[in-house]
């Protein structure tokens, strides 16, 4: 008795209306995260983004595909179970009170209706009960004549179908749920579980997945994404789970023959489609089409969307420099974007990894305060700029620009962006070149001064010279001998060509830090700010003669000082000084470029699709019938004293449930005594 008494129990809880409010609440609460949180993105971008602490625990949770984590398909499930407990619970009782016309109601309870008023009769009651019947059925009642000692009691209603509204809305959260958890990944976690599939990692080729990996054609619920470059084709679709994928044959092959992009002003893509050929596996049949953003196509009974773009390969032609003292000539290299290529050139021993490339990138340039958080304001905080403003835009396309990691032979790597073209700053041009240690931090840019014939060339000649330990004795010599008149001293000679050499020695060994922390440990503080200005003009006069020694071995004639070469030495200063913590043994410059565009489109099967379609249209039903159909009863007691009442209600309250009881009463009180005013409402 008690075990059935816990089983009446458990029921009631299921069925109860405050059980399905906590569920859905619950599931407001997990859409709006998944609404929020980006969701099946790769697992490194949620290290990136929450770090190692919160990281793996919002695994746990669920919360980087909320949708598809099992206890969001565990709520949908006892949703489902609950809504449907409820439906039946309800069912018999709402479906008697419907077929209910009440017709023994007692005169107390209908003298307690809002709306009743008594009324008098001069009518024998068998012929003010027809009069008041017909009356009742002309304005679209249903009624029905209880006896009872004292008199008739009429029980009139309409609008009782307001109450399958219930039933239809209740019925559309089943079917909706029951669409979510077909379509979700419950067939996948099943298969995982009970067919022994296990994800793999996506640094393979495809044909060297294993069938442990694979999902069959027969799979009847997926959703993944499609790679295909141009002239290439794909029959399989990747399916991202957790840190791992899935492959999943497709029906068809998909050939891309043209990806077509067009952007806005702004740099943001205007529209973007992909010209495609379709090839049925079984038959041969061949589609071609052109899909879209919001212009989807279904082919097969699986529905394809044009999701984004990527590179599809594209070559890369590269110019090697080598940035280490006594670097050897520069060298071509070509590469292709997603593959490793070795470099191995004069004692090198790294691997470049091409991660991106971008035909152009469209930048606010405007000389004014820039917002600190937009992507243009980092990019103007690393070129030096003072000026920043969140108003004023200067779009300009800056050029092609290419991210690569090149990792060492023990495998610690730094992430790279370098720019084709170089970039218009504070009126003088040069050339980007950014580092990063991690994918969470920004790039740090070096910016390479350009030289008179719109090239790096210089700037590399001078920063050659200056970090050959083996050139700085004759440097030092030729800037003392430019720097002192023919009347200084010796020792002043020997002092000064000691310290122009100790000045580079120290900046070759760190740049403008080694430099400071000399003057830090050796100079007052008093004298700091004097000796640090000294140290500078001998670094730009030294750099002067490095540029003349420099076009002198090139068989070039020496420059002559002005203004515009004065800052592109005091430029190309700062350019070396950065150089020394750029990270990297070699600067990859890009030269030329062969661009390949790539599709994703997004392919699923979604065998609960129809069903949601039909919820909704059950849900709107339903909520069109408790909105809009009105449920009103209408009572009138005829008694053999003459005495008589009207009462009237409804399952709403509104403004014309008034106005609709005094028009009744105001009919019926002329039934039953034509020549009688009606009384005043009680």
């Amino acid at each position: 008795m008690r075990q059935r008494s816990t089983s009446r129990a458990f029921y009631e809880l299921i069925s109860s209306m405050r059980f399905a409010i906590s569920l859905l609440t619950v599931l407001g609460i997990a859409s709006i995260i998944g609404t929020v949180l980006k969701q099946n993105e790769p697992y490194n971008n949620y290290l990136n983004q929450f770090g190692p602490y919160w990281f793996p625990i919002f695994e746990e949770l669920g919360l980087y595909a909320v949708y598809n984590s099992a206890w969001f398909l565990l709520i949908l499930a006892f949703l489902v179970l609950s809504t449907t407990a409820c439906i039946i619970r309800q069912t018999q009782p709402m479906l008697k009170d419907m077929r209910s016309f009440r017709e023994h109601a007692k005169e107390a309870s209908l003298a307690a209706f809002q709306h009743h008023e008594r009324l008098r009769t001069a009518l024998p009651t068998d012929n003010a009960a027809q009069k008041v019947q017909a009356y009742l059925a002309a304005n679209g009642f249903q009624s029905r004549v209880g006896a009872r000692e004292d008199g008739v009691l009429l029980a009139a209603k309409q609008g009782s179908w307001t109450r399958i509204g219930y039933f239809l809305a209740h019925a559309a959260i089943v079917l909706i749920c029951i669409g979510g958890l077909l379509d979700g990944n419950l067939p996948l976690k099943m298969q995982m579980a009970l067919g022994g599939k296990t994800t793999t990692s996506g640094n393979q080729l495809i044909s060297d997945i294993k069938p442990e990996s694979r999902l069959g054609l027969d799979n009847w619920s997926f959703r993944g994404n499609v790679f295909i470059p141009e002239g290439k084709s794909s029959n399989v679709a990747i399916l991202n789970v957790k840190d791992g994928i899935l492959l999943q044959d497709l029906p068809f092959t998909v050939s891309l023959h043209k990806f077509h992009l067009e952007h806005y002003s702004t740099g943001m893509p205007k529209r973007f489609a992909s010209d495609i050929l379709i090839t049925d596996k079984a038959s041969g049949k061949t589609v071609e089409k052109t899909i879209e953003v919001n212009k989807p196509f279904e082919f097969d009974g699986i529905m394809m969307y044009q999701a984004s773009f990527e590179d599809g390969g594209s070559r890369l032609h590269l110019l090697g420099h080598d940035l280490r003292s006594g670097g050897k000539a520069p060298f071509p290299t070509d590469a292709t974007v997603g593959e490793a290529i070795k470099l191995k050139q004069d004692g090198l021993d790294y691997t470049v990894e091409l991660g991106s490339f971008r035909p152009f990138n469209i930048e606010n340039m405007a000389n004014e305060e820039q917002v600190e958080t937009s992507a243009v304001a980092r990019l103007e905080k690393h070129l030096g700029s003072g000026a920043r403003s969140v108003s004023k835009k200067d779009l300009r396309n800056v050029g092609p620009s290419f991210e690569y990691k090149l990792r060492d032979s023990a495998g610690q790597a730094r992430e790279y962006q370098n720019y084709m073209l170089p970039i218009e700053q504070d009126g003088a041009w040069y050339m980007l070149a950014g580092m990063r240690d991690s994918p969470a931090a920004p790039f740090r840019f070096m910016r390479i001064p350009m030289d008179q014939d719109g090239k790096p060339d210089s700037w590399f000649a001078i920063r050659s010279m200056l970090l050959d330990k083996s050139r700085h004795a004759e440097i030092a010599s030729r800037f003392v001998a430019t720097a002192l008149g023919a009347d200084a001293g010796e020792k002043v000679r020997a002092r000064l060509h000691e310290t122009t050499q100790k000045t580079l020695e120290l900046f070759a060994l760190g740049g403008f830090e080694s430099l400071g922390k000399f003057i830090e440990s050796t100079v007052p503080a008093a004298e700091r700010d004097k000796a640090a200005d000294v140290f500078v003009k001998i670094l730009e006069g030294s750099a002067w003669e490095a540029w003349k020694l420099a076009r002198s071995a090139a068989g070039q004639p020496a420059p002559e000082l002005d203004q515009k070469l004065g800052r592109l030495l005091r430029d190309s200063l700062n350019a070396t000084s950065d150089s020394l913590h750029y990270g990297a043994p070699v600067y990859l410059q890009l030269t030329g470029f062969e661009e390949v565009r790539a599709t994703v489109l997004q392919v699923t099967r979604s065998p609960g699709k129809p069903v949601v379609y039909f919820g909704s249209l059950l849900l709107v039903l339903g909520v069109f019938a408790m909105l809009y159909i009105r449920e009103r009863r209408l009572f009138v007691l005829i008694k053999h004293s003459g005495d008589a009442l009207v009462a009237l209600s409804a399952n709403r309250k509104s403004m014309d449930v008034e106005e609709a009881f005094l028009r009744h009463r105001k009919a019926i009180a002329a039934l039953l005594d034509p020549a009688a005013t009606p009384p005043a409402q009680s």
